[in-house]
């Protein structure tokens, strides 16, 4: 994994409360599975839709993000819109899916998919802009404790 992203997935506080497992396939694709919690309900019986987008951002920007960070590029989100396809129910492991499908210098569009893979289930589809720059402009290196800077002086 390249160190931008190891740095990201240590540092990544809502990957990390929401106990999201990161896979990189390649640059550009990657996915998260993550598994529906009693704090992730809207109702006893469905996730909230804000938890599905909040999901959505994230393993699009991942996408985007394992793409520019051979160039040392961050990425933030320009816009993205998401359709609910059918409801994720407590306990369900869910398996999002990222991909990049245009890359550009400074914007990069992405597409998602959020699966229930144990009920052949497709639950949410979304499209995605983000927007690329420079790690070193960012001023989040000037953020990072020794560490930190450790694991990308590794790439």
């Amino acid at each position: 994994m390249h160190p931008i992203l190891q740095l990201y997935n240590s540092i990544n506080q809502f990957g990390i409360s929401n106990n999201l497992k990161l896979k990189v396939l390649e640059p550009g694709s990657i996915e998260y599975q993550m598994k529906v919690l009693p704090g992730h309900l809207a109702t006893p019986i469905a996730i909230h839709g804000g938890v599905l987008a909040a999901l959505m951002d994230a393993v699009l920007g991942v996408a985007a993000l394992s793409l520019t960070c051979q160039e040392n590029k961050l990425v933030s989100t320009v816009e993205f819109k998401i359709n609910y396809l059918a409801p994720a129910e407590p306990g369900d492991s869910l398996l999002a899916e990222g991909k990049v499908l245009k890359p550009g210098n400074r914007l990069i569009i992405a597409e998602g998919l959020i699966r229930n893979p144990e009920r052949d289930l497709l639950i949410a589809k979304g499209l995605g802009s983000f927007y690329a720059y420079p790690i070193k402009k960012s001023g989040f290196l000037e953020k990072l404790s020794p560490e930190q800077r450790k694991i990308l002086n590794k790439g």
